[in-house]
């Protein structure tokens, strides 16, 4: 005897959702199992004054320059780094030495997540004679 599986409807996988317009209580009944609100029940938020750029802004949550990296936590923001494989394998190798020497187990992000903490409160810092600006000039 085949069993026969329920599957979502097309109307169910590309109804419009929207996280930010809808109340708290709507995501708690929806939650509870309540059917989700259908496309006129979503409000309209009202326009913005400027023209949407395509660009999403994030404010600077950082308060002062005393505070460090995040470290172990959920990051929801991403950048792609390209590196050569020396690189990588000086990383690497900083993690092991990292974990073998000082009893510090922590992956590569972790690693340099504080190297730009670093690197940028010496800027904030020293300004002009910073290792960053030095190093970007080639001196």
């Amino acid at each position: 005897m085949p069993r026969r599986v329920s599957l979502p409807g097309a109307a169910e996988l590309f109804r419009a959702t929207s996280t930010e317009l809808d109340s708290p209580d709507a995501v708690t009944e929806e939650a509870e199992g309540s059917p989700a609100p259908g496309p006129q029940a979503v409000a309209t938020a009202p326009a913005p004054d400027r023209a949407p750029t395509g660009v999403r802004t994030t404010t600077r949550r950082r308060t002062s320059p005393e505070k460090g990296p995040t470290g172990r936590e959920r990051h929801e923001e991403k950048i792609t780094v390209y590196c050569s494989p020396d690189e990588l394998f000086d990383l690497e190798q900083a993690r092991l030495t990292l974990r073998g020497e000082h009893g510090l187990a922590v992956d590569r992000g972790r690693i340099v997540r504080e190297a730009v903490a670093v690197v940028l409160a010496d800027l904030e810092a020293k300004g002009e004679s910073s290792i960053l600006v030095r190093r970007l000039r080639g001196r």
